[in-house]
């Protein structure tokens, strides 16, 4: 008979918030969704459940009843990361996993023949509990015969520390459904106002749940609500449907002797790359960007990575952008031992295709493509965009950005011509002069002339509660035309060269 395990870890996120505050171990705590008296709790420890707090209440009405309640928000994206970790741990165990969509800390695994690898079920059972133990989880495991069953024993054993030892598995199927038929309810995942109510009614066992009649409890309490009366009756039954992690496209590639040449590293890769591409297209994917470890002699380990301009299968241009990348060594500092290349993909995007070709003036897949060239040359900090940013000075108001795509263009018809003011992220210092004023000076040499028209002083001041800026700021325009801005600094006592206009 076909045997099904589930392991749970009581209130999962919850215990993800303790390992962050070891200090609330010994108070009633609890999950937010949000950090205010208004949010709603999530999850709740043994403590807190026995001074009356239950999920869906106000943080607010969880304090009235325990005035020493501790609170906290766990990100969505933590849950799932950990979630993820502890599914590839199990996998050590058993192949099939599945994780509980919507009640994180909830995992199904399949435990039928497992007693031939390792004896027999409960030191199968055994061992996975001291694994998840050592990852810092307490959990609960149930290993029975149905797989709504084995949910339900595993939910009611509640929060407690981790047992060295836990209970046989089941022998049979009716000993497990007598077990889960006196699970409360409360620790089931049921809408908090069903719970409630169902509370108000004397149903507060999972046996005497089942005991209703079944359409009453659709039209009473929902959809919801009925499925997990038909999941908890039998008369609906879910297959495992374990998740199998996406191992991406990888080669590796131990050489006979360490290399010191770049354009051999090139060929190397091309002839790996090739058939891994192979692998990528009959998944029906494409390479988004791709992984390229060097294990040098004496240097250790290096990476790169390298980006296409856009989802490609295409030979030609990863080699290109691999052989851009490395051609500015053409001799390695240390001699290559090992290469890797691990691949990162997405699903492919069928392209319509056009019936007609139509020349385009700016051609944007051209100019992504020119892009990943100079990335792939220069490194993945040569193409970027400014930025603007809130801040006092002019240097200060802009940052940098990677640029990882180019935007169709938006002219705008100009009622007269702009002015572009360029701007030095370093203000030039200037020769010293005594005077406050710039006009008269030869600020550029004999050859631009002296400044002949200026405009300001235009004061901009700020950094007060660090180091005090103050500086008055002019355009000052040459004999030779030249549009300058500079500042006096007063707190330095001398003038800059802070931009151009042109």
């Amino acid at each position: 008979m076909d045997r099904t395990a589930c392991t749970d870890l009581p209130a999962f996120p919850l215990q993800l918030l303790l390992r962050k505050h070891p200090e609330w171990y010994s108070h009633p705590a609890a999950v937010v969704e949000a950090d205010t008296p208004q949010g709603t709790i999530l999850w709740i420890n043994e403590r807190a459940r026995t001074a009356g707090v239950e999920t869906g209440m106000r943080y607010a009405a969880g304090l009235s009843l325990a005035e020493d309640l501790r609170a906290g928000v766990v990100p969505q994206q933590e849950i799932d990361d950990e979630v993820a970790q502890l599914a590839e741990l199990m996998r050590r165990f058993t192949p099939s996993v599945e994780p509980a969509k919507g009640e994180p800390g909830v995992f199904w695994l399949d435990a039928k023949g497992l007693e031939r690898l390792f004896g027999s079920l409960d030191e199968w059972a055994a061992g996975l509990r001291a694994e998840i133990g050592r990852a810092g989880f307490a959990a609960n495991l149930v290993v029975g015969f149905d797989r709504f069953a084995a949910y339900a024993v595993a939910k009611g054993k509640g929060v407690r520390p981790l047992l060295k030892k836990g209970s046989d598995p089941f022998s049979t199927p009716e000993e497990e459904r007598a077990a889960a038929r006196a699970v409360r309810l409360d620790r089931l995942a049921l809408p908090p106002p069903a719970r409630d109510a169902l509370h108000k009614l004397g149903i507060v066992t999972l046996g005497q749940f089942v005991d209703l009649p079944l359409d009453g409890v659709g039209v009473r309490f929902g959809p919801e609500v009925r499925r997990l009366h038909r999941l908890a009756s039998g008369s609906l039954v879910e297959p495992l449907k374990p998740q199998h992690p996406d191992v991406p496209a990888m080669r590796r590639i131990l050489l006979d002797h360490p290399t010191f040449d770049a354009h051999t590293i090139v060929a190397i890769a091309e002839d790996a790359l090739g058939p891994m591409l192979d692998e990528i297209a009959r998944k029906g994917r494409a390479l988004a960007g791709l992984e390229l470890g060097f294990r040098f002699e004496r240097l250790g380990d290096h990476l790169e990575s390298i980006e296409p301009a856009a989802p490609t299968t295409s030979l030609a241009t990863m080699v290109e952008l691999i052989r851009l990348r490395l051609q500015a060594v053409r001799r390695l500092p240390d001699g290559v031992m090992e290469i890797a290349l691990v691949a990162r993909e997405i699903a492919a995007a069928e392209k319509q295709r056009e019936l007609f070709t139509v020349a385009k003036k700016r051609d944007l897949e051209a100019g992504a493509r020119a892009l990943a060239r100079l990335r792939a040359a220069f490194g993945d900090d040569a193409v970027v965009r400014a930025d603007l940013a809130d801040a006092h000075l002019p240097e200060a108001r802009f940052t940098w950005v990677p640029l990882t795509a180019l935007a169709p263009a938006r002219p705008r018809a100009a009622a007269e011509p702009r002015l572009v003011r360029r701007i030095r992220t370093t203000p030039l210092p200037l020769p010293p002069r005594e005077r406050h004023e710039p006009d008269g000076w030869m600020l550029r040499g004999l050859e631009q002339g002296p400044i002949v028209k200026v405009a300001g002083p235009y004061l901009i001041s700020g950094f007060w509660w660090r180091t005090p800026v103050q500086r008055d700021y002019h355009f000052a325009e040459t004999k030779t035309g030249e549009q300058l801005w500079v500042f006096y600094d007063r707190g330095k006592s001398r003038w800059f060269l802070q931009g151009e206009v042109e």
